[in-house]
């Protein structure tokens, strides 16, 4: 199960995750699992209504970015500090979420760094691809196409 934030399950296409790397935006912290936003060709925290979201922050392209101490922790500094980020459009992602969930539902990302999850939909970020048998199953979900930053150029 997902602790914090969420974490890559699979691909509907299958495969691996594709990684690409991307400089930061702002100086500010970011925490492995975090799903992250495109603006300006960086990423920053992905929030409700951002409509270029890439998929989840995975850490620091140079290990020693790391912030010692805090394992998938990172104070990224704008323009400097490079990241690694999962970028497939069709990747499926686990995240806690205490709420029953049925597949077709959409759902908006909610909370901070190292804390993210899903909440009522109001903005529709991602929508549920798998029934939780329990409401302590994790919550499987993917990015909605239409707000993917990759399927903006197409």
């Amino acid at each position: 199960m997902a602790a914090n934030g969420f974490v890559w399950r699979y691909n509907l296409s299958g495969g691996r995750p594709l990684i690409h790397t991307f400089y930061f935006k702002d100086t500010e912290t970011l925490t492995k699992g975090d799903f992250v936003n495109i603006e300006t060709g960086e990423i920053d925290l992905a929030v409700t209504s951002d409509a270029a979201l890439a998929g989840t922050f995975e850490g620091p392209f140079d290990p020693k970015a790391a912030t010692v101490g805090l394992p998938g922790k990172v104070a990224g500094v704008d323009s400097t500090t490079l990241a690694k980020v999962i970028v497939n459009p069709d990747a499926v992602y686990g995240c806690f979420d205490e709420n029953a969930r049925q597949p077709g539902a959409t759902l908006d990302i909610t909370g901070t760094t190292g804390a993210q999850t899903v909440a009522a939909s109001v903005n529709t970020e991602v929508v549920v691809v798998e029934r939780k048998m329990q409401t302590t199953d994790e919550t499987r979900v993917m990015i909605i196409v239409a707000n993917h930053y990759l399927v903006k150029a197409l």
